[in-house]
């Protein structure tokens, strides 16, 4: 039985980075397969290889009765006409819900079930989004120069499958067009 010990982790409010822990860093190299545009993201890729987000876990226990917390950074891009996004996720205790409060920017949460419902909500400073069990989720930036940033909370076993999204993505994506973010469907699951 591990046992916690009280403690106290940092994190910046406005740029979500924190000084008492090392953050995970997705580079576009890692998020192969997860954009549509396959030669948008060579072209992309050609020219560098930049942060596409990052996060702070803050390393509590992996058991049902802690809350694994932390922050994630999202950072403006695009590829092609689809925005920087994270590479999404269900938990894998699958009925795990998680919460994220977004502190800074302008983004999107893309949720679906297993079953292929789709939601998505909007991401604004002092909002909210709760993602039930059972909803795989993506953080998405679609503001053109400023980061998102997003606190998230959920029960320290919950998991990460990475593997389901990665096979197709997600069945919906947000896209720039006429200059707006817009909501279409992944050609990957029309074919």
């Amino acid at each position: 039985m591990t046992i916690m010990f009280p403690s106290l982790h940092e994190f910046n409010l406005n740029n979500g980075l924190s000084s008492t822990r090392e953050p995970i860093r997705r580079t576009l190299s890692k998020m192969k397969g997860m954009f549509h545009d396959e030669a948008a993201f060579r072209a992309t890729l050609s020219a560098g290889d930049p942060l596409v987000y990052e996060f702070y876990d803050m390393a509590v226990p992996e058991t049902e009765k802690d809350v694994a917390y932390g922050t994630s950074i999202t950072y403006p891009g695009k590829v092609g006409d689809e925005y920087y996004m994270t590479k999404g996720h269900f938990h894998t205790i699958i009925d795990t819900a998680e919460i994220y409060y977004c502190l800074r920017g302008h983004g999107y949460m893309m949720m679906e079930t297993p079953e292929g419902d789709t939601e998505w909500r909007e991401f604004l400073p002092g909002k909210a989004v709760y993602v039930p069990g059972r909803w795989a989720h993506r953080s998405i930036n679609v503001h053109p120069t400023e980061p998102l940033v997003t606190f998230f909370a959920f029960p320290g076993n919950a998991g990460h499958d990475y593997g389901t999204i990665e096979t197709k993505g997600f069945r919906k994506l947000i896209v720039e067009r006429d200059g707006k973010p817009t909501v279409v469907d992944n050609p990957r699951w029309s074919a």
